[in-house]
């Protein structure tokens, strides 16, 4: 089945991996699976996991919640995510890096989701072969507060209508804004700038 922009209009977020378990990727997590997602967390410091396994612990005692598994590798994270929530430090290099770990290992269906204020959704979307399935957000989507969704021109309709739903549940109120950056980084660019 194809993946282009038709298809993807009724596309629904089941599986949530969360990259990152740090305090905002472990809050993020826990809103997650507060909504009722199955919600995949992965950090490289098994500390935050055993941290997250609590709290998860102590939150599904009060019931109706989603599901929590922990990850050892991004791999296992992303096997079978519909969505994949980045928590990595906002430095090109962590980005870039977590972005071809997902592009490479994730299936095909599975769009890119990252919290960045200072860096390039067009630029991280141009370095991945799915820049169709990329988006950045700004502000808290745990809190009820409005978050922005910012699209790289390559994303389509339908990952924008996904993502939005999707942060909806969370609470969070989303306004789609087009990023207005020009690609610097051109890995994937059908043409060069002269």
């Amino acid at each position: 089945m194809s993946q282009g922009a038709g298809s993807e209009s009724s596309s629904t977020i089941r599986v949530v991996a969360v990259i990152g378990a740090g305090q905002a990727g472990q809050g993020f997590a826990m809103a997650c699976a507060a909504a009722g997602f199955y919600v995949v967390l992965e950090d490289v410091m098994p500390s935050n996991l055993r941290r997250a396994e609590a709290e998860y612990a102590d939150m599904s005692l009060r019931g109706g919640y989603g599901a929590l598994e922990l990850a050892a590798n991004v791999e296992d994270a992303v096997r079978e995510a519909d969505v994949v929530v980045d928590f990595v430090p906002d430095e090109l290099e962590s980005k870039l890096e977590i972005f071809s770990m997902v592009d490479r290992m994730a299936p095909p269906k599975t769009i890119l989701c990252t919290p960045s204020y200072a860096l390039s959704i067009t630029d991280l979307a141009s370095c991945v072969y799915r820049p169709d399935r990329c988006v950045a957000m700004r502000g808290d989507a745990t809190r009820g507060e409005m978050v922005q969704l910012l699209l790289p021109p390559a994303a389509s309709k339908g990952t924008a209508a996904t993502v939005s739903k999707f942060l909806g549940r969370l609470g969070a109120k989303v306004t789609v804004v087009a990023d207005q950056d020009t690609a610097e980084l051109t890995k994937n660019a059908s043409s060069k700038p002269s």
